[in-house]
């Protein structure tokens, strides 16, 4: 069942089992209020276990690229297009979201980020591989985040 994101108020739904379910509810919704600001475009969310494709993508390229596999449970999973960029996003039960940029023109940006929810460690598989960038959000308090530049075709 999907979920739209709502960045006014801030929800839980679908996140529940998550030790920092309430940071990554404001992950989520900042997020969400992103691609509302920037694209005018309504932030829906799934249970990861209806879209096991999007999992599966975004576990192939981590592996492809970094050699990479996320230990946590995936919860909510979203694929969206605007612009000519594919995003796609899955967030973690550790409180961890991984989003894809996929330009669709040969020769656009693509990269995969990782963002950190407020009050979580910074996973064992990326602490010592990336370095972490912090962001205020009023919706999420702390953010940090980081990427690398995806070089193979998806």
């Amino acid at each position: 069942m999907s979920y739209v994101v709502d960045f006014e108020n801030v929800s839980t739904t679908g996140l529940e089992s998550s030790p920092v379910a309430q940071a990554l509810a404001g992950l989520r919704a900042n997020e969400a209020r992103y691609f509302r600001n920037k694209y005018d475009h309504v932030f829906t969310v799934e249970p990861a276990s209806e879209q096991p494709d999007l999992v599966a993508y975004v576990d192939r390229i981590l592996r492809a690229e970094k050699d990479l596999a996320i230990a946590s449970t995936p919860l909510e999973v979203t694929q969206l297009e605007v612009d000519g960029i594919r995003w796609t996003y899955v967030f973690y039960e550790s409180g961890l979201s991984v989003n894809v940029l996929y330009t669709l023109a040969d020769a656009g940006k693509r990269a995969v980020g990782f963002k950190l929810s407020d009050g979580m460690e910074v996973p064992a598989e990326l602490a010592d591989r990336f370095k972490f960038a912090r962001q205020k959000s009023k919706l999420a308090g702390t953010i940090r985040g980081s990427f690398f530049v995806v070089k193979g075709e998806y």
